[in-house]
């Protein structure tokens, strides 16, 4: 190692300026060294602050691995291979957290312990002695100028003997001072070679000590782990890029097949409304009224689960029951100005919700999944084919076929038949037994070509609007319960029969025969296929008002009497023969499609399972209106007995009843008999 320059320790008393120059190239040469160690410290802190911090992660990673076992991952699983990898991963972090704990150890120790003394102690002492050596300096100037300035001609012992004290003093300080000061910074060459070699020698030897604990601590047996994982690894990235590549071919493929879906009404050609479902999901819009006349609409998220409509808000985990859609009735609505709105009605009517379809698809799909789920054809093992089935049945429903009985056997269940009961009325009014139906054609019940009236206009033929007046069709507001406006008395305020009930009109179409309850049976079949083919879902509602003088149908907004049937010409009535809700009348009237004066027609309505009901005070209303002789306690009498409870039949409840005055006149005697009887 070369020579190092010094300050020379004997000059100090001359203090010539030769001294204080050189001086001054060693003090630049300190400020130079305190410089550059100090950047030398804050590297060499950051390796000593990166090797705590690699220690402390390290030891993290080796607990947060042997926690692993103990997490429950929604998607993970019980891995057991998973758990027992990384159960021996952190086995062998856990060693090397404890290498690197000891790393940092030595590191303190051998690299960080010199340059700190060096930094704290050494260049701190040389700025020290800087000061103290300037202020001596500076103090013995001063005593020397003071000196100069004694005078010659007035001399004073005193102050001149404190004058040469005060140099003395001050000379001397200057001296010592001096001289430590050229020591320390001679001696700040070596330790500058000491502080820079003495550090980097620690950090290389705990270097190499954590690199032999490393070493010994990697055996051959880890060496074969390592590599077997490192396969894995290998393998599991390959099947990942095998299962990215799918996916994007997939997400290519989807983008092509959805671009049509991405429109809110697509096109009903490519994609063809499926009837036969059981089971749908998706976004409908919900109607909520939050007035009387104001209303909001919620967008939820519907999907049918056995014969629940269950909705389900975005972010819930589980959806909640909405409707309970067994037996119920759904029908196309106008609602809020708005398009393909449904309305869905319970089976005991309490219920109904508004929903609407983002299209037109959607919307006749949720129609016809709603009612194959109101039939209960989700039970079947086989559901959709049996929709597909039923769907088939009412399509070819209007094909003629040989028998009517044919067409309802193929739709009954296997088991035992029981031929069709026939109710009577409590005035006695006895149905006409039911022929032979393997005998009945079709051409019997229906008139061919017979058009059906979807909608509620007249239940006569146009052209004899006369005769629809006479029966009291016109537009005047009437009140349900009888009671007239305006002074003027109501035609049926003296009947004591008033009954209300909310029906929804199917349709109606002219029949040939009256005399059999079948022809009800078909028209109703006829009605519901017809409706089906041409996806005729919309129903108009109403309320049927039945009195002792006629059948009234009221708009229910309005109060205004949209049809009025009088009741000596309803003939025959009957409820369907599985489907309670199913009922319906025929009306003979004047005129029609026959060559005779008198035609039948056949009216269908749908009710919130109250067809029985309906068809028991129809019933009710002629058995007083045969029985007006009666007083008025014998017609209290029949109708607190005709709110009892009746036992319908499986195969359907039909009342048949003639005209003839004279078929009336013994029928009402064989009544007043059981009457007296019961």
């Amino acid at each position: 190692m070369p020579g190092i320059d010094k300050l020379p320790i004997e000059e100090t008393l001359e203090d010539s300026p030769q001294t204080r120059s050189l001086l001054g190239v060693f003090e630049e040469d300190a400020t130079a060294i305190s410089n550059y160690m100090n950047q030398l410290y804050q590297a060499m802190r950051r390796i000593y602050d990166a090797q705590n911090e690699l220690s402390a992660a390290t030891h993290l990673t080796s607990k947060l691995l042997k926690e692993y076992e103990k997490q429950r991952f929604p998607l993970g699983g019980d891995d057991e291979v998973m758990s027992s990898t990384l159960q021996q991963f952190s086995k062998v972090i856990d060693e090397l957290s404890s290498c690197h704990a000891v790393l940092s150890t030595q590191l303190a120790d051998a690299m960080m312990f010199p340059i700190t003394q060096f930094k704290e102690r050494d260049l701190k002492e040389i700025l020290t002695l800087k000061e103290v050596f300037q202020i001596a300096s500076n103090d013995h100037d001063a005593a020397i100028n003071r000196y100069s300035r004694l005078s010659k001609k007035r001399e004073n012992d005193k102050v001149k003997y404190e004058v040469t004290e005060d140099v003395y003093t001050s000379r001397k300080k200057q001296h010592q001072t001096m001289m430590h000061y050229f020591c320390a910074l001679n001696t700040l060459q070596y330790k500058k070679k000491i502080a820079l070699l003495e550090p980097l020698l620690g950090y290389m030897q705990a270097q190499i000590s954590f690199f032999k604990m490393g070493s010994e601590n990697l055996s051959d047996q880890l060496e074969e782990f390592l590599t077997n994982i490192g396969t894995s690894v290998q393998n599991v990235r390959r099947e990942m890029d095998n299962d990215v590549e799918t996916m994007q071919q997939t997400i290519e493929d989807l983008e092509v097949a959805s671009d049509p879906l991405y429109l809110p009404d697509p096109d009903p050609t490519k994609f063809p409304v499926n009837r036969n479902l059981t089971r749908k999901a998706g976004y409908l819009n919900a109607r909520n009224k939050t007035g009387l006349v104001s209303s909001t609409w919620d967008r939820q998220f519907y999907f049918t689960q056995g014969g629940n409509l269950m909705s389900q808000a975005r972010g819930d985990v589980a959806g909640g029951l909405a409707m309970d859609i067994d037996n119920c009735s759904v029908m196309a609505v106008d609602c809020e100005d708005r398009r393909y709105c449904f309305q869905i009605t319970s089976f005991d009517g309490k219920k109904s919700s508004i929903l609407q379809a983002e299209s037109k698809k959607d919307h006749e799909e949720w129609i016809c999944t709603i009612n194959n789920i109101s039939k209960q054809i989700y039970l079947s093992e086989n559901p959709e084919e049996i929709a597909a089935r039923v769907n088939q049945s009412a399509l070819e429903a209007v094909t003629p076929s040989p028998s009517f009985q044919q067409r309802h056997e193929s739709l009954r269940p296997a088991g035992p038949s029981r031929p069709p009961t026939a109710r009577t009325s409590s005035s006695g009014s006895l149905g006409s037994e039911s022929t032979n139906l393997a005998a009945l054609s079709l051409d019997s019940l229906v008139a061919p070509d017979t058009p059906i009236q979807f909608d509620i206009i007249s239940p006569v033929c146009e052209d004899q609007s006369g005769q629809a007046k006479a029966f009291g069709q016109g537009g005047r507001r009437t009140n349900p319960f009888g009671e007239s406006e305006g002074g003027t008395k109501s035609e049926t305020e003296d009947s004591i029969l008033h009954q209300l009930f909310i029906v929804r009109f199917l349709g109606s179409m002219e029949v040939k025969s009256d005399d059999n309850p079948d022809v009800v049976y078909e028209t109703m079949r006829q009605i519901l296929a017809a409706r089906a083919i041409h996806n005729i879902f919309r129903m108009t509602e109403s309320h049927l008002l039945v009195t002792c003088d006629c059948l009234k149908l009221i708009d229910p907004q309005t109060q205004v009497t949209r049809l009025t049937f009088p009741l000596p010409s309803v003939v025959l009535y009957a409820t369907h023969q599985e489907n309670k809700r199913l009922f319906g009348f025929v009306l003979r009237t004047s005129g029609g499609r026959s060559e005779s004066n008198l035609s039948s027609v056949c009216y269908i309505f749908e009710s919130n399972n109250e067809g029985e009901k309906i068809c028991d005070s129809v019933g009710l209303a002629k058995q007083i209106a045969l029985h007006a002789e009666l007083d008025l306690e014998e017609q209290s009498r029949l109708i607190a007995a005709s709110s009892r409870p009746n036992q319908a039949s499986s195969e359907g409840q039909f009342v048949v009843l003639s005209s003839s005055q004279s078929e009336e006149s013994d029928l009402g005697e064989e009544g007043k008999k059981r009457e007296s009887e019961a």
